[in-house]
């Protein structure tokens, strides 16, 4: 069933012990609470300045560390000569790479084992500003001076910053333990492609480039490690490396996992960029050890622009689409090289992002990957919103898009032609992910109904011919995948070295004495995208009661049930799915308290609005606190065998997964549940000076059963924001020296409120058959569909010029060039 919603923003509610506020949940709704516009739990006390960031952490003897980087590409290490440096009053130690290589092992890493990284660059650089020496100081600015003092002799080595070339046989070699610069090559085949183009009466082809960019929360990745008294390495660290990978640090470290504890720090921000930062805790661990002593390390915003661990893709397309003449989409071909940088950290899983959506929302049953990740003296990959997938949606939006002009279909005509149906799902896509629900043909038209492309097409001609004015429409339906399956990781090779299945998430709930609430949450999720505000709100809506009555708290690592954390658009699926199983263990201890209290059977009674009762007649039965009360103190009163108190945990394992074939003919079913948008566009361009801006704008989503549509709408906002920075100014450029040219926010141009549309906001729910609620993520938001929806607009309003936008970020100058190349090739005048 599809139901459209329009959130309510106006709360009715206010004063509330927790600052939060809510509006009714939408007419109709089934829930008393989901669906409702609350105000985020988390916001007071951040607003107020008690969020407990990293940089705010303070505790007795604590080191800082600063960190020497290196000037070149690509070179060998000579000499680190430390001596002025230690002369330095203050300043307490230096370490290098070759103090790593002696005492620890290399950093997890999910590439091959001859691609091996640790936390300061040993025996050689591979990219400019690569960590070489750490120096340890009482304050951060003896540090820096100590790393001012430091004397490194590094022999250079030729760079290599083109992927292309790098494959070459007489190039430098990065890894020489590799033997090669080509990290991954890979080809998967699914249906009859050769055939499918072979007899297609129509064949797009392209060369595309999605440029390297990146993610940047208001604050950089930090980390504070401090040895302990009983032998435990503490660290708090604003990533989501504190259960999940709690242990591949320890190994990086030579502890055992139980001697490493990881405290969760509150994050300002993410978008992807701290979504493994192994580098920056296994670092600071590794210095504390060294000096035992505290020892924090920030960093500072040139470290985490250049040698942070979140460059995202940037990747070279031959794409290919085959089309029927009546527009129907019969096959897809992708031979994608992707700069990886140094190292290969965390393997080749944005590919296996792109793959889960690989066809987009449209019925094509025929598609070849053929994947190359190739080594260059750049920063490595890291996660950013999408984590490639939202590079597959822009390549193939732009090959329909180039579809449709060529056969004179519009934009929204071809993309309806070929949606999976509502009634074809559960819908297997080539390569074996399966699609859970969908009603694109409602996104589409909810859309549509929020745009008036007669209108904008009317004023598109007119401007044009009355005032020399260029505007364009570009619409774009795009895929959400969220709520990964650790399959993804390994189906890439036959033999994988740690195939995994689990990818969980756990939560306690406590009631109390008195009847009030804690929940505790089992990984690091302070992120800004509200854990708190949902499991209040889930808790709320399982027990009737007001979500400011329930409390969240975090679990270290040493008190930490499995828990994988963000990322993929899955915390919200999966924390509630947490929540509603330790929900249900409680409703049936509560109940069965209630029962043998009243002495009336559990199978007649129910818990709602804070109160256990009998169904039909409410005025018998009980409030939640007299029962806590029974629980805590009455043991005498409870049933026969149970035990005092009133908390229960639930570990929730994945809603819905397969593994691949042993052929890897089908990869299996690992990233399900699916969302899906559709955006249009209006953009007026500047011819002369490449300048665009926004005339108009939709973004309608299908995230599932809405939370909070408060929260969902800042998700769908703020991904747009980046989509704009994507597709117009964010770049992370390297000139031909392998010098790193975006270390200031000069040169890295981020949008601002300037830049970023005014939007129209619209929902589509349908709800998953495999989650609880019918939930499905939509973390990732606009940037999904952003680039895409900007490219195709852009083209439209130079369609006369032959604008095809093959490359991100578009640059004014790209535009201007197109526009006068058109004119000169046509003796001054537009092309028709």
């Amino acid at each position: 069933m599809t139901t459209t919603t329009t959130p309510d923003s106006t709360p009715n509610s206010a004063g509330d012990r927790s600052g939060t506020e809510s509006v009714p949940a939408p007419e109709g709704s089934r829930h008393r609470y989901l669906g409702r516009s609350m105000k985020r739990v988390e916001d007071p006390r951040l607003l107020v300045g008690r969020g407990g960031y990293i940089a705010d952490t303070k505790m007795a003897g604590l080191t800082h560390a600063a960190i020497y980087r290196s000037p070149v590409a690509h070179g060998r290490i000579v000499s680190i000569d430390a001596t002025e440096a230690l002369k330095i009053p203050g300043v307490i130690a230096v370490v290098t790479g070759e103090d790593c290589k002696a005492h620890m092992n290399p950093c997890m890493n999910f590439g091959p084992a001859t691609i091996a990284q640790y936390p300061l660059a040993v025996d050689k650089v591979r990219y400019a500003g690569e960590a070489v020496a750490a120096v340890i100081a009482e304050s951060r600015y003896i540090a820096e001076d100590g790393v001012d003092a430091l004397v490194v002799e590094i022999e250079a080595l030729p760079p290599l910053v083109d992927p292309f070339k790098a494959l070459e046989d007489d190039a430098p070699i990065l890894h020489e333990e590799h033997g090669t610069n080509l990290a991954y090559e890979r080809t998967f085949v699914f249906g009859e492609v050769e055939d499918t183009f072979a007899g297609a009466d129509l064949v797009i082809e392209d060369r595309l480039h999605w440029g390297r960019s990146a993610g940047m929360p208001l604050e950089t990745t930090g980390a504070i490690a401090r040895p302990g008294l009983n032998g435990v390495l503490e660290i708090h660290c604003n990533s989501m490396n504190f259960s999940y990978f709690v242990f591949l640090i320890a190994t990086a470290l030579k502890l055992p996992s139980n001697r490493v504890t990881m405290h969760p720090v509150p994050a300002g921000g993410s978008f992807g960029s701290k979504f493994t930062a192994h580098k920056v805790p296994t670092l600071a661990g590794f210095l504390a050890l060294q000096v035992q002593r505290p020892v924090s390390y920030v960093e500072d915003r040139q470290d985490h622009l250049m040698n942070s661990d979140h460059h995202a893709s940037d990747r070279y397309y031959d794409a290919r689409l085959a089309v029927k003449g009546d527009g129907t989409l019969l096959g897809l071909d992708i031979d994608v090289v992707d700069d990886y940088g140094a190292f290969l950290q965390f393997g080749v899983g944005t590919h296996g992002n792109a793959l889960s959506q690989g066809v987009g929302p449209y019925r094509m049953q025929n598609l070849r990957y053929h994947l190359r990740a190739v080594l260059t003296n750049k920063c490595q990959q890291g996660a950013y919103r999408g984590f490639g997938s939202e590079v597959q949606n822009w390549v193939l939006e732009r090959l329909i898009d180039q579809a449709a002009a060529r056969l004179g279909m519009a934009p929204e005509e071809i993309r309806r032609k070929n949606f999976i149906q509502k009634d074809q799902f559960p819908y297997k896509i080539p390569g074996g992910n399966l699609y859970d629900s969908g009603d694109y043909d409602a996104v589409l038209d909810k859309a549509l109904g929020m745009v008036d492309l007669d209108h904008w097409r009317a004023e598109q001609k007119r401007l044009r011919e009355e005032e020399d004015r260029y505007i364009g429409i570009g619409l774009v339906t795009t895929q959400e995948r969220s709520v990964f399956s650790s399959t993804e990781f390994w189906y890439w090779f036959d033999e994988p070295a740690f195939p995994i299945t689990s990818s969980p998430e756990s939560a306690t709930i406590t009631i109390d004495p008195s009847g009030e609430f804690q929940v505790l949450l089992h990984s690091q999720a302070m992120w800004g995208n509200s854990p708190e505000t949902v499991a209040a709100m889930v808790v709320a809506e399982e027990f009737g009661i007001d979500p400011a009555k329930v409390n969240i708290r975090y679990a270290d690592s040493a008190h930490a049930l499995p828990g994988t954390g963000p990322g993929g658009s899955r915390f919200t699926v999966m924390v509630t799915g947490a929540i509603r199983g330790a929900s249900r263990k409680l409703h049936k201890k509560i109940i069965d308290i209630a029962a043998h209290t009243l002495e009336v059977p559990a199978e007649d009674m129910e818990i709602t609005n804070g109160r256990v009762q009998v169904k039909g007649a409410p005025e018998v039965g009980q409030e939640l606190a007299e029962v806590a009360a029974t629980a805590y103190f009455f043991a005498l009163n409870l049933p026969e065998g149970m035990t005092s108190g009133l908390e229960e945990q639930y570990t929730y394992d994945h809603p819905l997964t397969s593994l691949p074939s042993a052929d890897r003919s089908d990869l299996g079913i690992f990233y399900p549940i699916m969302g899906h948008n559709c955006h249009i566009a209006v953009m007026e361009v500047d011819p002369d000076t490449g300048q665009v801006s926004f005339l108009d704008y939709a973004a309608v989503h299908d995230a599932g059963t809405i939370v909070n549509p408060i929260t969902l709408g800042g998700h769908v906002t703020g991904g747009t924001a980046q989509g704009v920075g994507t597709a117009l100014l964010e770049e992370l450029a390297y000139d031909e020296a392998g010098q790193f040219k975006s270390a200031t926010f000069l040169d890295y141009l981020i949008p601002t409120a300037n830049e970023v549309p005014a939007m129209k906001m619209g929902h589509v729910e349908t709800p998953s058959p495999f989650t609880e609620y019918g939930i499905k993520g939509g973390g990732e938001g606009g940037r999904m569909a952003t680039p895409g929806v900007i490219s195709a607009a852009i083209d439209d309003a130079l369609r006369e010029y032959g604008m095809q936008v093959r490359q991100l970020p578009i640059k004014p100058s790209d535009i201007v060039q197109t526009v006068l190349a058109a004119k000169a090739a046509n003796g001054g005048a537009a092309t028709t």
